[in-house]
């Protein structure tokens, strides 16, 4: 979907890196080794989109660290769009509807730190969840959002790994 709107693929990892989840920081050579791209074509995005507004630039120590702007009058949309291309959306969507007492839904794993590297790792929460379901449903949101889903199942969730909270209720 997000890819034939946005040709460029480093620019259209970027912005899933940035706008998966705000926390989501880089500079430019952990970038270019991140995506096994050259720091020139990283160089080239990163200022696109911090001159489009896009990006902010942090500067740490000696190092400049980019991250999404939240400020930006489009930061909502385009991170409800990139949630939206990576089927995060339809992932919450089906499993509220379907697997009973949900309390929160937590990304963890390689999305949770802007990796679109098609394996969603999802932590559901909650009581008398429905676990005869879990294995069918897997199957459908694969289908659905064309990406390999793994769930796990908890009572509660311990943060100390990096996570990104996607539904709580």
């Amino acid at each position: 979907m997000l890819g034939e709107l946005i040709t460029s693929k480093t620019r259209l990892r970027l912005l899933i890196k940035f706008f998966v989840s705000q926390a989501n920081r880089g500079y430019l050579n952990g970038l270019a080794s991140e995506m096994g791209e050259s720091s020139n074509s990283i160089r080239k995005e990163l200022n696109h989109l911090h001159d489009a507004g896009y990006l902010d630039k942090v500067k740490n120590d000696n190092k400049i660290e980019y991250q999404a702007n939240t400020k930006h009058p489009l930061y909502d949309i385009l991170r409800k769009v990139v949630l939206k291309h990576l089927g995060l959306e339809d992932l919450v969507e089906t499993v509220l509807e379907r697997m009973g007492n949900v309390k929160k839904i937590v990304l963890v794993g390689d999305y949770a730190e802007g990796n679109d590297t098609g394996n969603i790792e999802v932590f559901l929460i909650g009581k008398d969840l429905n676990m005869s379901y879990i294995s069918q449903l897997e199957e459908k949101i694969e289908k659905l959002i064309k990406r390999k889903v793994s769930f796990y199942l908890a009572s509660k969730f311990l943060s100390e790994r990096k996570h990104i909270l996607l539904y709580e209720g």
